[in-house]
């Protein structure tokens, strides 16, 4: 299986060992484009692994700050006391890059940009830029998708 995630078209296409798409989804990229630069909120380009799974078994919801659940479940209420969170709701795929000097190590490595692919507010706009580097995913779609990639699965960001 591979992952191809299309900023332009704001959309993540689910390959099979074959090269047939098997699924869509929509996304939301970064709202400030695209780029490699450690401290640039963009979303970085280029060929990539999923570097861990994170969450598996967690409630719909569950809020992550540094890959850790926090315990809390998201709620309006949650977003209303803590309006200026980047919320990382019910999974996160945390990206590697594979492409030295491009996307991996020095000033540019995606892992160490904390670049995930994750759940988000069901009131996150999909289909528009709107994250501050990472690829945001309904809660329900992100789901399916951790059940259905395992760790190593290649993903390819494209312009």
């Amino acid at each position: 299986m591979r992952i191809d995630i299309s900023i332009a078209n704001q959309r993540l296409d689910l390959f099979d060992v074959n090269g047939k798409i098997i699924k869509q989804y929509l996304i939301s990229s970064a709202i400030k484009g695209t780029g490699q630069q450690y401290g640039s909120f963009c979303t970085p380009l280029g060929r990539h692994i999923i570097r861990a799974k994170i969450g598996d078994k967690q409630p719909i919801n569950t809020v992550f700050i540094k890959r850790r659940p926090t315990g809390e479940i998201y709620s309006t209420e949650l977003a209303e006391q803590f309006p200026k969170r980047d919320w990382i709701l019910t999974r996160i795929f945390w990206l590697s890059g594979c492409e030295p000097g491009f996307n991996r190590l020095g000033t540019v490595d995606t892992m160490r940009r904390y670049i995930y692919i994750h759940g988000s507010p069901d009131t996150a706009e999909m289909g528009k830029p709107g994250s501050i580097g990472c690829i945001r995913m309904r809660n329900n779609d992100i789901l399916e998708l951790f059940d259905r990639v395992d760790t190593g699965t290649v993903v390819n960001i494209l312009a």
